[in-house]
């Protein structure tokens, strides 16, 4: 109601202003590819994703062949996150699986494979923040990972793909130039309950629900590297790795921008790299860092859009931001950031075109990564000997 329409009596005009609060976008849903001939095909329909909300609880009916069993396995081991499957046919041809993978729009509008991610938010109200297809991630695959890690401004891991020694996985990450994946070469060894044997699998599953359970139980801002993997028997190949030494075949993969597992306490992913050709986002969580502010802010401020544009709604958005980020670097996920009007960004024409243009910075925390003490010989302590002397 308008106060400017005549009108004899008295009225009242509820004001809706001030700074709303922001909530972080949810990152640790999973996005997973993957194959199951004999699964369930009313709970796993083809090329239809799909939202566990305990994924455990589903590994029945993935039935036991294909690769939605074993990956569901080795992300519940680490954590029980939300998880879209899309399944996808099983094809015997490499090159045809690979295509199944990737999907495509069929011509009634259906998308299939990793596309039928993209529905994810408008048919089941999540997104998927981490991807992958343990198993299917081809170098084509892979790719459509990046593509699609993009356009949801999510993260995707891939195996460094039919890669034995360590030279190959370092040529197979220079195929990349992506801050949005990052590569593991090494496969875990698991016991099977299927074949009641142990059997090397995709480090892929692995990495996805490690990377669920760090955000839900540490923060985005942690890196997958360097905490215990859970379910991990042993590897399939001979890596050196040592603490102290970087001249080490692990120590190769990580100047390489490639993530490891070695065996320390455990089993743990080594490595924090991404496959960015920007040193800006060099690191996994600086990556995710930017995905998270940048979703989180922009979604946080649906409210705003086709109000009147006064100071006060400008003051409004601004303070709320910058509210947001004191609460995150109070909880130790950003080093510090600040939100703020720029006039050079705001003319008086983009204003009148109702253009509205804030801008923040940010610092991400980096991991320590490289931790290194001096060590010094001296005599100096023995300059007070004879004052310790009391005999």
């Amino acid at each position: 109601m308008s106060l400017d329409q005549f009108h004899h009596g008295v009225r009242v005009v509820e004001v809706n202003e001030g700074t709303r609060p922001i909530r972080t976008i949810a990152t640790s849903i999973i996005g997973l590819v993957a194959t199951a001939p004999l699964a369930d095909a009313t709970v796993f329909p083809l090329n239809t994703p799909v939202l566990l909300t305990n994924p455990q609880s589903y590994i029945g009916k993935a039935g036991a062949t294909g690769t939605l069993k074993s990956a569901l396995e080795d992300i519940t081991a680490q954590a029980n996150p939300m998880v879209v499957v899309v399944r996808v046919e099983q094809k015997a041809d490499a090159a045809e699986q690979s295509a199944a993978a990737i999907g495509t729009v069929n011509e009634d509008g259906k998308y299939t494979g990793l596309q039928a991610l993209l529905t994810a938010q408008n048919s089941l109200k999540v997104k998927p923040r981490i991807l992958g297809a343990p198993g299917l991630d081809t170098p084509a695959v892979a790719v459509a990972l990046v593509t699609l890690a993009k356009k949801l401004r999510a993260f995707a891991y891939v195996e460094a793909h039919d890669c034995t020694t360590k030279e190959q996985a370092a040529a197979y990450r220079e195929t990349f130039a992506a801050r949005e994946i990052m590569v593991i070469h090494q496969r875990p060894l698991v016991f099977d309950t299927t074949t009641a044997a142990n059997q090397d699998r995709s480090p892929v599953g692995f990495a996805l629900g490690l990377r669920a359970y760090i955000d839900n139980s540490i923060g985005w801002h942690k890196t997958l590297s360097n905490v215990a993997i859970n379910n991990i028997l042993g590897l399939k190949y001979d890596l050196f790795w040592d603490l102290q030494d970087p001249d080490t075949d692990v120590g190769y993969l990580n100047s390489n921008e490639i993530t490891a597992i070695i065996q320390s306490d455990g089993f743990r992913f080594w490595g924090n790299r991404t496959c960015s050709d920007d040193s800006l986002f060099a690191f996994e969580n600086y990556t995710r860092t930017a995905q998270v502010l940048a979703d989180t802010i922009a979604e946080a401020h649906m409210w705003a859009v086709d109000k009147p544009m006064h100071a006060s709604l400008v003051n409004d958005i601004i303070e709320g931001v910058n509210a947001k980020f004191r609460k995150l670097k109070s909880g130790g996920y950003i080093i510090d950031a600040e939100a703020y009007y720029d006039p050079e960004q705001n003319s008086t024409e983009t204003l009148k075109a109702g253009k509205l243009r804030i801008s923040y910075d940010y610092t991400p925390v980096p991991p320590l990564e490289d931790l290194g003490f001096i060590q010094k010989i001296t005599d100096s302590y023995l300059a007070d000997f004879a004052s310790q002397i009391t005999a």
